[in-house]
């Protein structure tokens, strides 16, 4: 097994995204202009390859892009789902961080004790919103300001994915060929930038990619994101009204372009918004979309993938359950009793992925 970073300099679609970043509203809580944050822009992602054969002269033929889940703050969840992917498919897994994530964010956002301090001063004089941690602080607060961050980073991931996409076609990547076939695999938030990718996929890059998505696929009016861990309930519920209210309205939200990727987010913010184009993409591509989703899952639940989906593409949802206490955030959590069971299931969910992506 080998883990390599590799360098990004985001390029494509970046003087549109700056200029959207200078519009949003500021946090008063943080002094950093997001336009300014250098290491959303240049950054390292990560390709971890088990040791195969699978090579064009010195590069792979086929590799997964692993999409990981919103606030996360670092890898050390994902590696293992990486290495037991690349082992089994014999493919690389290519980690590439979401807009504002993982290294592409300031370490002060990571950094615990900061940010609860943050919290004890705007918070000694009145009572906390539900649900709000040191780790979801920097998250909240900058939804709370302007909800379109969420969509403006969703937007900027998905142009980063097409450079990346283009570096491949082009032979210009040093470890992917130039005809590699790439397919997904998304867990939570990356499902829905997912979904959202490759329903606007007008170039093609993914016409013929599997996607493989695990807690993950709903309708976003039908997720729940408050949690310690992501947000809390007051930046949730305020998340929920913009987008339902006001960002699928002309009139109420000056900074929409209304081009396909936008309409193709629409398209999932609710059941009623662009059923038709939604559910006739599910029906044509359910041969190549299979969702494996937790009964226990109370922030994207199995009915709002259902949903997403459509009655017709239903059977490319398989939920399960495990005989342990475990949550959205964290599927397999660790623990002496429990060992046996989780590894057994962990086990039973990446297979099912391994089968599906071959």
């Amino acid at each position: 097994m080998k883990i390599e970073a590799l360098k990004f300099i985001e390029k494509l679609g970046l003087d549109e995204i700056l200029k959207k970043r200078r519009e949003v509203v500021p946090v008063v809580q943080f002094k950093t202009k997001e336009e300014e944050i250098n290491e959303n822009i240049r950054f390292d992602y990560y390709v971890v390859s088990p040791d195969a054969d699978n090579f064009s002269g010195n590069r792979w033929n086929s590799a997964i892009f692993l999409f990981h889940g919103l606030n996360e703050r670092s890898w050390d969840k994902y590696k293992p789902w990486a290495e037991t992917l690349a082992n089994k498919l014999e493919r690389p897994v290519v980690l590439f961080p979401l807009s504002m994530h993982i290294n592409r964010s300031p370490d002060l956002w990571s950094d615990s004790r900061a940010m609860q301090k943050l919290i004890d001063e705007e918070y000694k004089d009145k009572e906390k919103a539900e649900n709000l941690t040191f780790v979801n602080y920097a998250l909240s607060k900058r939804l709370q300001a302007d909800p379109y961050r969420f969509y403006l980073s969703g937007r900027e991931t998905i142009y980063n994915v097409h450079q990346l996409m283009n570096e491949i076609r082009r032979g210009k990547h040093p470890l992917l060929a130039k005809s590699c076939k790439v397919d997904i695999f998304a867990y939570s938030i990356g499902a829905l930038m997912s979904q959202v990718l490759l329903s606007s996929d007008v170039e093609g890059h993914f016409d013929n990619s599997k996607l493989f998505m695990f807690c993950g696929g709903a309708l976003f009016n039908e997720m729940n994101g408050s949690s310690r861990m992501i947000m809390d309930g007051d930046t949730f519920r305020t998340l929920k009204s913009y987008f339902t209210t006001k960002f699928i309205f002309p009139q109420f939200e000056s900074r929409i372009i209304g081009d396909n990727l936008e309409k193709s987010f629409i398209a999932h913010v609710d059941k009623s918004l662009c059923k038709e184009r939604r559910e006739a993409f599910y029906r044509k591509n359910s041969y190549r979309i299979c969702v494996v989703s937790l009964t226990k899952d109370t922030v994207i639940p199995t009915s709002g993938i259902k949903s997403a989906l459509g009655k017709e593409a239903e059977h490319c949802i398989e939920e399960m359950d495990f005989p342990f206490r475990y949550s959205h955030e964290n599927p397999f959590p660790e623990g002496e009793k429990i060992a046996a069971e989780r590894k057994y299931f962990f086990e039973k969910v990446f297979s099912r992925a391994a089968e599906f992506l071959k």
